[in-house]
């Protein structure tokens, strides 16, 4: 029994050694295309609006965007932003009436997203 344990713990230690088939990235080249260090560029954030108004709190800026006529609330990491700038954001998690217990306001649907490009005012 020892030696199947033995036998079964050097297969399973060189084929951890083992580099990826050919074709396949690395375990690190696979980890950078799910987890890029930059943020993607503004062409690929598929929505675009104007800032309407913005507020910080905590880690977070809640922005108020008119895109296509109708206006939405959007959030990501705090940053600086003035009434009608253009941004670019990607898709996100919606949240329906979302309370912010440091806001003490509740949104009607606020959207969190990743990235967000300023493009001007």
């Amino acid at each position: 029994m020892i030696r199947l344990l033995a036998l079964l713990a050097l297969c399973f230690a060189t084929s951890a050694l083992a580099g990826p088939p050919p074709g396949h990235p690395s375990p690190a080249q696979a980890a950078d295309l799910l987890m890029p260090d930059k943020p993607p560029a503004p062409a690929e954030l598929p929505n675009q609006g104007k800032v309407l108004s913005s507020i910080d709190a905590n880690d977070f800026t809640y922005i108020e965007v008119e895109r296509a006529g109708v206006t939405e609330w959007i959030a990501a990491s705090k940053m600086a932003l003035k009434p009608g700038s253009t941004i670019r954001y990607e898709e996100g998690s919606v949240m329906t009436n979302f309370y912010s217990k440091l806001l003490k306001r509740t949104f009607p649907s606020v959207m969190f997203v990743g990235h967000v490009a300023v493009m001007g005012n």
